[in-house]
């Protein structure tokens, strides 16, 4: 096939959804596909034109107020359809798009092109915690637009498959994340590193991902005065300085990849994740499958991921009091601490890279093949929410 991928955000920046699409691209590279990336221009000179197998289509950008490593396309529709319109791509593949995959969708719309548009950021709901509350509804009204254009969307979670049904966006089927289980693996487990980030011998809570505020790391203070414990942040991000500040005790890894972050992930006795606004969490899965229990808040993409008394706890949005004591309840019994990490690492077997890159490549096929979403009725409810 030849494939577009339109990507919100790419290489130099790593995050979620640059991690999805390199997953993709590996496969996609595997099955000889011809496959070009739409991206955002970066500053950075030593970024390849070409990136397993793809040629990556760089449009002039600049960087967001507040997040300068994040950049954002400039140019219109028509510069976008120029572009669809030279490669002649079969499907285009919108990964996370707002504002070049408004464009983009746009564009292959015009040019009768299928569109698989990837609902992965719940950008509105960003609004409210970087103090602009009132851009709420003008991000919603931008999600409706482009999904409602999209031939087919895919989400990762019941909640998002809910939400985006319950705004009148039918088209919609799941597609969940990989997860790499020779990478992030409890064999990674290191004592040296363990002892090089808690010397005291402390049992260890971890969180992994990007220091921001929709992340909410900053409710990990009142996790901070645990006896015996030692609370580990890998990532970085805007916040780092603010978070260093508030966590004074906490050790700040900064940003990790690789062998590092898995020898890391393993390293935990516990992770933790506060933010409310995932439509997956990545890490969630990285840490299951490093052997590793997980507390997290009882909304979006975690509620999929963690089942409550089994393989962590999930707490109400907001109760950090509970947070506390999920987080109490696991520290201090060892056997039961074993217990959740072993059947976390169960629960995300088979959950691998190609077999989650094939199920998208049967969406492309449908979708060029004209063959209608099979999603099923919406589900109102998850059995894996929050519990008292």
């Amino acid at each position: 096939m030849r494939i577009a991928i339109v990507a919100e955000s790419f290489l130099p920046l790593m995050n979620g959804v640059t991690h999805s699409i390199l997953r993709v691209l590996e496969h996609l590279q595997e099955r000889g596909d011809e496959v070009m990336v739409i991206a955002p221009s970066t500053s950075d000179t030593d970024v390849s034109s070409v990136v397993k197998g793809a040629y990556v289509h760089r449009l002039p950008s600049v960087p967001l107020a507040g997040y300068t490593n994040v950049r954002v396309a400039l140019g219109g529709v028509n510069r976008v359809k120029r572009i669809l319109a030279d490669f002649a791509p079969d499907v285009v593949h919108l990964a996370s798009p707002f504002v070049l995959g408004w464009r983009a969708v746009q564009a292959a719309d015009q040019l009768g092109i299928p569109t698989v548009a990837i609902y992965q950021t719940e950008v509105p709901s960003y609004a409210a915690r970087y103090g602009v509350p009132f851009l709420e509804n003008w991000a919603w009204n931008r999600v409706d637009n482009i999904h409602l254009l999209a031939t087919r969307t895919l989400v990762p979670s019941t909640f998002a498959l809910n939400q985006l049904r319950g705004r009148g966006i039918l088209r919609v089927d799941m597609w969940r994340r990989g997860v790499d289980t020779a990478r992030f693996n409890p064999a990674k487990r290191s004592t040296a590193w363990r002892s090089s980030v808690a010397p005291q011998g402390q049992r260890i809570i971890g969180y992994v991902g990007r220091l921001a505020v929709e992340k909410q790391v900053e409710d990990l203070a009142v996790l901070a005065d645990l006896p015996d414990t030692k609370l580990v942040i890998v990532g970085d991000g805007p916040q780092r300085e603010a978070l260093q500040a508030a966590l004074p005790s906490a050790h700040f890894a900064g940003f990790l990849g690789g062998d590092s972050l898995a020898q890391a992930v393993a390293g935990f006795d516990l992770f933790v994740h506060p933010g409310e606004f995932e439509t997956f969490c990545q890490t969630i899965q990285e840490a299951m499958a490093s052997g590793v229990p997980v507390v997290a808040t009882g909304r979006g993409g975690p509620l999929d991921l963690v089942e409550n008394s089994r393989t962590g706890w999930l707490y109400e949005p907001g109760n950090l009091a509970q947070l506390r004591g999920y987080v109490q309840d696991l520290m201090g019994d060892d056997a039961k601490r074993r217990a959740f990490a072993a059947a976390a690492t169960a629960s995300v077997q088979g959950r691998t890279w190609p077999v989650l890159s094939a199920d998208l490549v049967r969406h492309y096929n449908e979708v060029v093949a004209g063959i209608p979403s099979e999603a099923g009725p919406t589900e109102l409810t998850s059995s894996k929410g929050p519990s008292a």
